[in-house]
């Protein structure tokens, strides 16, 4: 395991253990994972399921869950108080029959005990979409003030080298003012994960050699982000080899105050960012850790439905690493 994983799991066993939601209890990876994380005492899992498929499972899979919580949504008690905040946190859009229906449903019930702090943190998508993870998310959890859309990271890791890839899991077409969100963002992720955040903003372009709609987009985005937060160290627009390699950076940008070091790069879309993250994991032999959401009031993270027990088991010590 890299020693990214090695560090946060040090660090999470110096806090009281988080309490991570897994609504995902019957699927094979989840159990054995959350079967491993208990055992470890990383973080206290709470699977959402009912009592005796989970604990059917887990005697078939000869893991032992007798730490974990098992919480069943057609039994809780606390049912009744889930649907009246979910009703105030819809605005009324939804009557109490209509929520007692949706909170039926392990996802919605799993975000609900994140939201009224009955739990610190959320993974799923092994048997669910990206959507089916992120909409209950978005409706309940909501994002932070000032920040209006989540977006998705990759921490590339290989040996003792750390990049944060951003947005590649999300935004399709982003706008400035939703390049400079991701990079502040970005920012905070790169520190959580003991990444010296030096943004670099990217293009097919390096300041000016090429002029185009695209490029002044993330020129703009610049210019707004140094706005929002000064102490940045951020710049662009950047072709990857000038962000990235020191004597390119002095020919190409000599003024810049990323001098080919950055740490955290901005995509200007979704399609650059996923190809780049790719490229980079399948032909630079970087490890590929997330996609980690950011940009939520709390931490919930979405796997791969063609994930395997290690990255549940992965993405769980992220997701209890990003409580605040």
């Amino acid at each position: 395991m890299s020693d990214l994983f090695t560090g946060l799991k040090q660090s999470l066993r110096e806090k009281t253990r988080k309490k991570i939601v897994f609504p995902e209890a019957t699927d094979e990876r989840i159990l054995t994972a959350a079967s491993r994380l208990a055992k470890e005492e990383l973080v206290a899992p709470v699977l959402i399921g009912k009592v005796n498929e989970v604990n059917e499972l887990a005697k078939r899979l000869n893991v032992d869950i007798d730490s974990c919580d098992i919480t069943d949504p057609n039994t809780y008690e606390h049912f009744d108080e889930l649907v009246d905040a979910f009703i105030e946190r819809r605005n009324g859009r939804v009557s109490k029959e209509d929520a007692q229906h949706v909170l039926r449903d392990e996802n919605y019930f799993g975000t609900m005990l994140v939201h009224l702090n009955k739990a610190d943190g959320l993974v799923s998508g092994a048997a669910h979409s990206t959507s089916d993870t992120v909409r209950p998310a978005l409706q309940i959890i909501k994002t932070k003030e000032g920040v209006s859309k989540t977006s998705g990271v990759f921490i590339m890791v290989r040996d003792e080298e750390k990049y944060v890839f951003a947005d590649c899991a999300i935004n399709i077409a982003p706008t400035s003012d939703d390049l400079a969100e991701i990079a502040i963002e970005s920012a905070r992720t790169a520190t959580l994960f003991d990444v010296d955040p030096r943004i670099a903003m990217l293009s097919f372009s390096t300041k000016g050699s090429a002029k185009s709609a695209e490029t002044e987009r993330v020129i703009e985005a610049v210019k707004i982000a140094k706005e929002k937060d000064a102490s940045l160290l951020i710049d662009g627009e950047f072709q990857f080899d000038t962000a990235f390699v020191p004597s390119v950076a002095a020919k190409k940008a000599p003024n810049s105050d990323i001098k080919g070091d950055a740490t955290v790069f901005v995509f200007p879309s979704l399609e650059a960012g996923n190809i780049g993250y790719k490229i980079t994991e399948r032909l630079g032999g970087f490890e590929a850790v997330g996609p980690i959401l950011q940009g939520l009031n709390k931490p919930v993270n979405d796997l791969s439905r063609g994930c395997s027990e290690e990255d549940v088991y992965k993405l769980a010590l992220i997701t209890a690493a990003q409580v605040e």
